[in-house]
């Protein structure tokens, strides 16, 4: 960031900070440029040095006083995405601010670390606190079995421990924005790659012990994909309001169990009713049991008749208990 305060002394400036010759900075420099991380125009004491095409800032915040996700992006980071295509710097923007804004709000963390790298193909950001960890946090304030019910919970859109103050979708959208989307805390990992058909939970690669949550984001420079486009997938038809879902039936399962049980159904079920339109993808799951499906597409659908629950993606061995499930319903 300094080239930006000092493109025409950036040698001297850089010198005095670290005690060393003006030199040894000139040539670190002319790396630099050759790399492509810094620009320059003019020659002698009339060249003058920019931000190049390749861009990386990190820092350390704390969470105290009036830091706000704008002020960060404003001050510290948005000089990272300028020169992009306008629908890559928007979808760096949202996502940055949302995450940020989650770690203010909901981490009761001491500080945020933030890095934003561009390289010649991707952007990364990256975003981590040192608080209860969002997985935890959830689990203890919504009274859940644990903190993979949690993640699951999150990936369905609308949750929020907060519901005066948020609306709980940006996570959601922001998973669904970026090409590759991770969130890893307290022994679970939650990822969203768009190159596969379905999301991910994983073991973490940390502790279920360390505090903490990180979100990764990357999108690739030659992406064509924009928010609107993303919330008008989620929007009912003829609405602008976030009222459709689609519900990775597969995340539901622990480890190899089988879903067979009513209490597995509704704990699927759980919180659909915020939406309108709800689309259970069956991609990965091999059988269901006759009281699973039952649950589902009878039971809860008799009782919510102003909800439409849409099967995808069936084998022969599941759409037979789903249309089971159907018939019963319609007998009825």
């Amino acid at each position: 960031m300094d080239v930006r305060h000092h493109p025409a002394d950036i040698s001297q400036h850089i010198a005095r900070i670290f005690s060393i010759t003006p030199q040894a900075v000139h040539n670190h420099i002319q790396r630099l440029e050759k790399e492509g991380w810094l620009e320059s125009t003019g020659t002698g004491k009339g060249k003058r040095y920019f931000s190049g095409d390749l861009r990386e800032y990190k820092s350390l915040f704390p969470l105290a006083g009036e830091l706000t996700e704008d002020g960060v992006w404003r001050d510290y980071y948005s000089f990272v995405f300028e020169g992009l295509p306008e629908n890559i710097f928007d979808i760096c923007q949202y996502g940055f601010t949302e995450m940020v804004n989650n770690v203010i709000d909901h981490s009761g963390g001491k500080q945020v670390s933030i890095s934003a790298t561009r390289d010649k193909e991707k952007i990364i950001i990256i975003v981590a606190d040192d608080g209860e960890g969002i997985f935890r946090k959830i689990r203890r304030l919504c009274k859940l079995m644990d903190e993979r019910q949690a993640l699951f919970e999150l990936s369905k859109g609308k949750l929020t421990t907060d519901p005066d103050n948020h609306t709980g979708e940006g996570i959601f959208f922001t998973s669904r924005v970026f090409d590759e989307f991770e969130i890893d805390s307290t022994g679970v990992r939650f990822r969203h790659d768009d190159q596969f058909e379905f999301d991910y939970i994983l073991d973490s690669e940390f502790s279920e012990n360390d505090a903490g949550t990180t979100v990764y984001m990357l999108i690739k420079r030659d992406s064509t994909r924009n928010i609107q486009t993303v919330f008008d997938e989620y929007a009912g038809p003829d609405e602008f309001r976030f009222n459709k879902t689609v519900i990775p039936v597969r995340l539901a399962q622990y480890e190899n169990e089988k879903l067979v049980s009513r209490s597995q159904a509704k704990r699927l079920l759980a919180r659909i009713e915020s939406f309108k339109h709800v689309i259970f993808d069956f991609d990965g799951v091999p059988a269901i049991g006759q009281a699973f499906a039952d649950e589902i597409f009878r039971v809860y659908a008799h009782n919510h008749p102003d909800i439409e629950l849409l099967p995808v993606k069936m084998v022969p061995n599941v759409e037979k208990m789903v249309n089971r499930a159907l018939s019963s319903s319609e007998a009825k």
